[in-house]
């Protein structure tokens, strides 16, 4: 979907963003946003829906304020971006009914919020959000932050937890189990979930890569 009729809006959301953005997290930069502008764009053609500055705002101002993922604040995360979004919005004139709907799509987006999409904008955003721990970047990511917050790769003596607990605070690779690989399940629109299935598919060539590299079997 073309974005020239738009570019406007994006510069001036990405202004907004980059102006709120505190320490630099990769993970949730201004790059993380197109990208899930991008999905969302992608996800809203195939289901034929025509909602595309609702998306670009919501997709641009989703993570405006970014929890750390060990912080025990983190579930407030999407609530606050909310809050932070709706003077952004205000000012560059979207109606009272658009900053409703784009500030639901934002509370809703959150894993840890656990807060229900009630509108097919929410749910579009929120599988475009999902999608970017999925595949190569979901890989790109997971290392990514557990790196920050001083994770292990890998258990060496089980790598992939079949005689222990898993636990993805302390081992990374844990967390594609725990989570990513299941992932899938979550999305809410079929666009979305053929996407997901896609990028989930391309993680499970990179777990047998692994397996066969420390010589050992891949069991998720």
């Amino acid at each position: 979907m073309s974005l020239t009729a738009h570019q406007t809006l994006c510069d001036k959301l990405e202004i907004a963003l980059n102006s709120q953005q505190g320490d630099h997290d990769a993970s949730h930069d201004v790059y993380h946003a197109r990208r899930v502008m991008q999905n969302a764009l992608a996800i809203a053609e195939k289901e034929a829906i025509n909602s595309t500055p609702v998306l670009i705002a919501a997709a641009y101002l989703h993570d405006l304020v970014n929890v750390p993922k060990n912080s025990a604040h983190r579930d407030q995360a999407s609530r606050l971006s909310a809050e932070a979004a709706k003077p952004i919005l205000e000012k560059l004139d979207f109606s009272d009914e658009d900053i409703q709907t784009i500030q639901h799509c934002i509370e809703a987006h959150s894993f840890s919020a656990g807060i229900e999409t009630r509108t097919t904008e929410a749910r579009i955003i929120q599988d475009a959000d999902r999608l970017e721990s999925l595949g190569a970047l979901g890989i790109a990511r997971t290392f990514y932050i557990a790196g920050k917050l001083d994770s292990e790769l890998f258990d060496g003596a089980d790598p992939f937890g079949e005689k222990r607990s898993l636990d993805d605070k302390r081992y990374a690779i844990d967390h594609f189990k725990l989570k990513l690989l299941t992932l899938s399940d979550t999305m809410k629109t079929k666009a979305g979930k053929a996407m997901a299935e896609k990028r989930t598919a391309s993680m499970r060539v990179f777990l047998d890569a692994l397996a066969n590299e420390v010589g050992v079997e891949q069991p998720w």
